[in-house]
């Protein structure tokens, strides 16, 4: 390899890095402002650019008439997830849609996992797929989020 090509590539993946970096920045600016994720207990596991993993522990009060874990609540993690991993960039990027099925219900007592990927990223829109399992590996929910990335900045406060 060429000095040139070495420097290339060190150029390219010290980029790799700093957006990394930037990402995570804004991701946990994001979450420190989330009081709805706070409410529910959700804890950022994993938030890696297209990436991100976030865990929530089913309270009673999360339970429906039925006394199994409340739909809503299961689609708001899977949502907290998604928005963790298209978060990706300095711009705002936020749902343009999203559709969940339900595979298992899971009680009280249980730790439910969101596990959301990128798809695709084309332009400013985004397709991810989040996985919702419970405390044994089951899975829950399967969930598609469809992203489109605003011009706004996000204004992050400075560390």
């Amino acid at each position: 390899m060429t000095d040139a090509a070495t420097d290339a590539t060190t150029d390219a993946a010290t980029d790799e890095v700093a957006a990394d970096v930037e990402a995570h920045r804004i991701n946990r600016a994001m979450m420190d402002r989330d009081l709805a994720s706070a409410a529910l207990g959700m804890v950022v596991e994993r938030d890696d650019p297209g990436h991100a993993v976030v865990s929530m522990r089913v309270r009673d009060d999360m339970t429906n008439g039925f006394h199994i874990t409340h739909g809503g609540l299961v689609f708001t993690l899977a949502d907290t997830a998604f928005a963790i991993a298209c978060n990706e960039d300095d711009n705002v990027t936020v749902a343009a849609g999203a559709d969940i099925t339900f595979l298992k219900s899971t009680v009280a007592g249980q730790t439910l996992t969101a596990t959301a990927v990128r798809r695709a990223r084309s332009g400013r829109t985004g397709l991810y797929d989040v996985t919702v399992v419970d405390d044994h590996g089951d899975t829950v929910a399967e969930f598609r989020g469809r992203s489109i990335s605003t011009n706004r900045p996000f204004t992050a406060p400075i560390a």
